[in-house]
């Protein structure tokens, strides 16, 4: 079939029977119709409408090497640094649409998919049947234009000890019964975002396993339909309180939602898992293959995107109220330069630095996208700050579309103008900074961020352990017992 239409997508979303809980009601039929996920649904057709668009067409897709059917891009294994960057142009193409505030469109988890198709052969450690078990299902997704998402963490009960300690072992998804045909799973996880209107998800490992007898329980790695028998998933409160796109330009468009992950006596048939056992292959299962570092060339790319979108909106926000010739305003603007070149700096040596890996796959420089990884989280939480410097009390007095159309528009026209915008032109800018910088949305987004690839202080950790620091240590001291001549 090759890439999907939006009414595709949707059409299939609303097939779906899943078993979604939100505000204390269940949805379990034509989810693309529901308040909490109508119009981000629709925002996800927005993006494989684009795939048939001329203007993006090029950018966002490749021939299948199987079909010969246009297919997303995101499914390219990169064998060249040019693949790469084709695949880093599809990406943008997609950040851009969104200002890199979609977390989990799907080029995200089709990267990972990729990588370990290509890394097939890593796979018979444990047995080659999970390898050609993960090549079918990549095809899979690369032919039906499958939007997935995963579900990460165990629940945040009790980290002072490991998930499988946590209530007896009794939380965290695990293995309750194995089967000649499959596998049943029983337990939680967190955090499935985009997990209601997705078509399929992805349970992969995640937290470091000990090895130990404990611990096999949890040592896995499967896929299943979204609507699985037994699956079900516990949203929190939509964070668009239904504005308009006016009133919530951002939340209106890009409200992915979070959820808990439920398994209630699901099981998993054989051909869907791709690793069973094995904890220490599942420890190694995204270093080991080239999918961390493929996901995070998708996530830097992304988060270029969004750096851009807040250097736009505060230079856009300084302009129409005149404080952009103020020097403390300009040394804000200059972090925001400073910090999307940095990021196109380190993704395009990411790519100028990357290497075949043992797979025969284009793999990014590891160390520079790993070091991206570890800057941004940080960084991020200054974007909505420098947003409510420059605005300050205006984020406070803003009426709304209503009153835009209504008998107060002759005050908002003279009160609420600004030097090089309308009344109305202002306030709509305004109501943006307000979504990005002090709403319930971007809130989430200031959180998300931070932990997206886990806690940052063990990040830390782990960049230090892993950095090979051995050239540089040995540099200094040649340098201490260096004899100058007199």
């Amino acid at each position: 079939m090759g890439i999907r239409t939006g009414q595709q997508y949707l059409d299939k979303l609303n097939s779906m029977r899943p078993h979604v809980v939100i505000d204390g009601e269940v949805v379990s039929e034509n989810i693309a119709e529901h308040p909490a996920f109508k119009n981000v649904a629709r925002t996800y057709a927005k993006l494989f409408d684009m795939q048939h668009d001329p203007k993006y067409q090029d950018a966002l897709t490749y021939l299948s090497p199987t079909t010969g059917d246009r297919v997303n891009a995101s499914f390219l294994v990169p064998k060249t640094v040019e693949d790469l960057e084709k695949r880093r142009a599809a990406i943008s193409t997609w950040a851009e649409y969104s200002n890199g505030f979609l977390g989990r469109t799907g080029d995200y988890m089709n990267s990972s998919l990729t990588a370990l198709s290509a890394a097939e052969k890593w796979f018979e450690k444990a047995d080659p049947k999970y390898g050609e078990r993960i090549r079918a299902y990549y095809e899979k997704a690369r032919e039906g234009d499958l939007l997935a998402t995963h579900t990460l963490i165990p629940p945040q009960v009790n980290r002072s000890v490991s998930g499988s300690e946590q209530l007896g072992g009794q939380l965290s998804a695990r293995i309750i019964e194995e089967r000649e045909d499959g596998i049943v799973i029983r337990g939680a996880r967190m955090l499935a975002t985009i997990a209601p209107i997705a078509d399929e998800l992805l349970v992969f490992p995640s937290t470091v396993l000990r090895g130990t007898p404990e611990d096999a329980p949890y040592s896995y790695a499967f896929a299943i339909p979204n609507d699985a028998p037994g699956l079900r998933y516990l949203c929190r409160t939509s964070l668009h309180n239904g504005g308009s796109t006016f009133d919530e330009p951002l939340a209106s468009r890009f409200e992915e939602m979070d959820a808990v992950a439920i398994f209630d006596n699901v099981f998993v048939p054989n051909e869907r898992i791709f690793l069973l056992g094995h904890p220490e292959l599942c420890n190694g299962f995204y270093s080991e293959t080239g999918a961390g570092a493929l996901m995070t060339h998708q996530v830097v790319t992304r988060t270029i995107a969004k750096t851009e979108f807040f250097l736009g909106l505060a230079s856009e926000i300084a302009d129409s109220i005149g404080i952009d010739g103020f020097q403390h305003i300009q040394e804000d603007l200059a972090e925001l330069i400073v910090d999307v070149e940095i990021g196109k700096a380190l993704m395009r040596a990411s790519e100028v630095d990357a290497k075949l890996n043992e797979f025969g796959m284009m793999q990014p420089h590891w160390e520079t996208l790993n070091a991206a990884r570890n800057w941004y989280p940080k960084i991020a939480q200054r974007f909505p700050q420098i947003i409510r410097k420059f605005c300050a009390s205006g984020l406070m007095a803003l009426p709304g579309e209503a009153d835009v159309n209504s008998d107060a528009l002759a005050d908002i026209e003279l009160y609420l103008q600004g030097k090089s915008l309308t009344g109305p032109e202002r306030v709509k800018l305004f109501k943006l900074a307000f979504d990005a910088s002090i709403s319930g949305f971007s809130g989430r987004q200031a959180l998300y961020e931070y932990f997206f690839f886990g806690d940052p202080v063990r990040m830390a950790g782990a960049l230090v352990s892993s950095y090979d620091r051995g050239p540089v240590r040995e540099r200094l001291r040649d340098f201490l017992n260096r004899e100058d001549p007199a």
